[in-house]
């Protein structure tokens, strides 16, 4: 029989800081496909792999760190748990909230996030707050709110979301038999480079700035780490350009974040691992998004596409080494943001009859 994923907690217990005992909420979250892209190949001369991590529960990485953040505030007092978010993290917070039997709190951008997120968000069950600010207002809000109200904080900045998110990393390696050459992902907060960078310091023996003590001694499974490639919008590029973002604007709403959490972890894992974090249009974005969908299979949202229109760039710049094995995380579920993907694409149908004939001479057989 095959064996049957138990969510990651689980599968990866003696990586992660819960022990026996402790309560566990999961939607069986993890275990997510790291599907070959042979089209990419062909535009970058690597070996390409894509994680797709819109195939997780809610539709996106955040349900790795949910699961764990989630499980630790029940072996607290709190009632509640709150987050900002640009969407994909209050639909996680939201769901798993549901399962442990709190109340969630979604602090938002007004007008900024896409339909199918807040969807998910309303129907499992959140209290929604939209906030006349960007994420970042929304992210100091929830700070201060949570230090002065019994409320617990799930966003990246709580330790206990990076550690669900490292997992990623395990699987990759897990499969590959060791770490890829170069893992590119898009940045937005900066969690996710952090947690993938910590997941593979600690799979090849190594620690990482956002290690636990508790989790970073077990014996090394891989050989190597990878260097780190993060890729920001043009128009939300705070890593790029070295400052502050005020305004942040692109229509990547999952990355669309001006002063990232993670700053200096993010910077640690693109140093250390002897990296890069660049920038890309939204024209670019969009592009790759296509690309993915048509010559792939895989349908991600356009934040999720960053990653690839980052390493499409780097490849047109000669920067991809010839052969490298790649592995590009794409976040969440193309069906997150379906207005996005279907602006400007012609969708009125002129009916045909109902025939074979009708059907085949409109598809020129």
């Amino acid at each position: 029989m095959a064996h049957q994923w138990q969510g990651l907690i689980r599968e990866y217990a003696d990586w992660l800081p819960f022990d026996d005992g402790d309560p566990i909420v999961t939607l069986k979250e993890g275990g997510t496909p790291l599907v070959r892209a042979r089209a990419l190949d062909a535009r970058t001369g690597a070996c390409v792999y894509v994680k797709v991590e819109g195939a997780n529960p809610t539709g996106s990485f955040k349900d790795r760190g949910m699961t764990t953040a989630i499980s630790q505030v029940l072996t607290t007092d709190a009632k509640v748990v709150a987050c900002a978010s640009t969407g994909n993290t209050s639909a996680s917070a939201a769901a798993y909230a549901a399962a442990a039997g709190l109340s969630a709190a979604v602090i938002l951008p007004a007008g900024k996030i896409a339909a199918g997120k807040l969807a998910q968000a309303i129907v499992h069950g959140a209290t929604l707050v939209a906030v006349d600010g960007n994420f970042d207002d929304c992210l100091r809000i929830v700070r201060e709110l949570t230090e002065s109200h019994p409320v617990a904080l799930v966003n990246s900045v709580n330790p206990y979301r990076l550690q669900g998110q490292k997992t990623a990393a395990f699987e990759i390696v897990d499969e590959l038999g060791d770490a890829p050459d170069i893992h590119v992902l898009p940045v937005g907060n900066a969690g996710n480079i952090s947690a993938y960078w910590m997941g593979y310091c600690e799979y090849a023996g190594r620690t990482a700035l956002t290690s636990m003590a508790r989790t970073a001694g077990a014996a090394p499974v891989s050989t190597k780490v990878p260097q780190m490639w993060g890729v920001q919008a043009w128009g939300a590029a705070p890593l790029v350009l070295g400052r502050v973002v005020e305004n942040p604007e692109t229509v990547a709403t999952a990355i669309r974040i001006g002063n990232p959490a993670s700053w200096k972890y993010a910077e640690a894992a693109r140093d250390d691992s002897r990296g890069w974090i660049d920038r890309v249009t939204d024209e670019q974005i969009l592009q790759a998004q296509s690309i993915l969908a048509a010559e792939t299979g895989v349908f991600v949202e356009p934040g999720s596409a960053a990653s690839i229109a980052g390493l499409l760039q780097a490849a047109e710049q000669g920067k991809v080494p010839e052969g490298a094995t790649i592995v590009c995380t794409v976040t969440g579920n193309g069906l997150k943001d379906t207005a996005t993907a279907l602006e400007g694409r012609e969708l009125s149908f002129d009916p045909v009859a109902p025939t074979l004939e009708a059907v085949a001479s409109a598809l020129d057989l």
